[in-house]
């Protein structure tokens, strides 16, 4: 079966930009289904929908840092070659198992399944090109204390990636806000790495996708961080509560979908765990975001009614209420990542090329069918001044 790239489609190019003060992009982890999210920013480039913030946690992480770290016009492309570049064809098992599988003439969602499985195998066993190596030594086998025996991969690999692929000078210019979402080791807490506050390195992209035990602990300034999904797998709260607020106009790409059926085995209940675990539960987040910004904009309505003097003289409470009322409005554009029948549990690191095409075909076109609703390009008219689109 031939990987097929998808097909440019430039006629949903916008000529002018959506109304909002800010166009963000929410990357949530998920190993290699993250190609996904390459595919639905190559959508957003060809709509001429450019991020002025984007935020990643673990692949979303990287995906971000290879958006901000390249001008628009290359970002596409450098996508494209970290993808490319970490889903090298495989040789070995896969190649004899995908050949003993054509010869036989066996087909279907099955066989597939049973190459995807194939892949993941030798992934476990080889790593991924440009992105991280079994450690000659199993962890068990090493000593205490030592990296070598924190994690069974070297990650080595994807620093060089990133530092050919990624320009670190650009991000930290601030042109475009950076934000990546990892956990500390040490006390537990979930910390952000945000171009408002940090010079941003390599290792802070690897400490957001440094989740145990496959991959080491990355250190920065003496700390320990492990992959930010540990505790939250998207950015949405980090972009909508961060201040000074504005109009906004967020695309969370999520690969892990809360909703599923009811599992009917055992590997169907380990991929079920899976999903819910990862999923962002977008939708509980932001009907809470709702409530919350439908008292700020009662509040504002309250504060207009108090004389400008009498707020001059107000004490700290009421100031502090004050700043909390606004009138900005947000449109929360969502899409998920829908596994197809064939994906188990190993999808997350399955890092095989026709996969990977698979994953990229589907954010493409799942983005471009999304940016035909010609309302998510539109500021919200509702009382909270909240929306929200998913079109399953």
């Amino acid at each position: 079966m031939a990987a097929q790239h998808p097909v440019t489609n430039k006629t949903h190019r916008l000529k002018e930009r959506p109304p909002f003060e800010r166009i963000a992009l929410l990357l949530q982890g998920g190993g290699a289904l993250g190609s996904y999210q390459a595919g639905v920013y190559q959508a957003l480039a060809e709509a001429n929908l450019h991020p002025d913030w984007v935020a990643g946690i673990s692949i979303g992480a990287i995906n971000s840092a290879l958006i901000a770290g390249n001008p628009p016009e290359r970002r596409v492309e450098a996508l494209r070659s970290f993808w490319e570049t970490i889903t090298a064809p495989a040789l070995g098992i896969p190649a004899l198992f995908s050949a003993m599988l054509g010869a036989i003439g066996f087909k279907g969602d099955f066989a597939h399944g049973l190459l995807n499985q194939a892949h993941a195998f030798a992934v476990l066993m080889d790593g991924a090109s440009g992105f991280f190596t079994p450690r000659p030594v199993p962890p068990f086998f090493s000593a205490a204390g030592s990296i070598e025996a924190e994690s069974f991969y070297d990650v080595a690999p994807l620093k060089a990636t990133l530092e050919r692929l990624v320009d670190f000078d650009r991000i930290n210019a601030g042109a475009m806000r950076f934000s990546v979402g990892a956990v500390n080791v040490r006390t537990g807490n979930f910390e952000y790495f945000d171009t408002t506050t940090h010079d941003i390195r390599p290792e802070h992209i690897m400490a957001s996708g440094a989740l145990p035990p496959g991959f080491p602990a990355a250190r920065i300034d003496g700390e320990y961080y492990w992959d930010g999904g540990l505790v939250s797998n998207t950015p949405l709260q980090w972009v909508l509560d961060n201040s000074p607020r504005e109009d906004t106009l967020a695309f969370q790409v999520d690969l892990w979908s809360a909703r599923g059926e009811m599992p009917r085995d055992l590997l169907g209940l380990e991929l079920r765990q899976k999903d819910i675990r990862f999923s962002s539960r977008t939708r509980a987040a932001t009907d809470q975001f709702k409530r919350q910004q439908r008292l700020r904009r009662a509040l504002g309505h309250l504060v207009e009614l108090i004389p400008h003097e009498a707020l001059l003289q107000a004490d700290p409470e009421i100031k502090l209420l004050v700043d909390q009322a606004d009138e900005k409005v947000y449109n929360i554009v969502q899409l998920i990542y829908r596994a197809k029948n064939y994906e188990g549990s190993s999808k997350d690191y399955e890092f095989s090329r026709l996969t990977m095409e698979e994953h990229w075909t589907s954010g493409y076109t799942d983005a471009v069918r999304t940016l035909r609703h010609r309302e998510v390009l539109r500021r919200p008219d509702t009382p909270d001044g909240v929306a929200t689109f998913d079109f399953e």
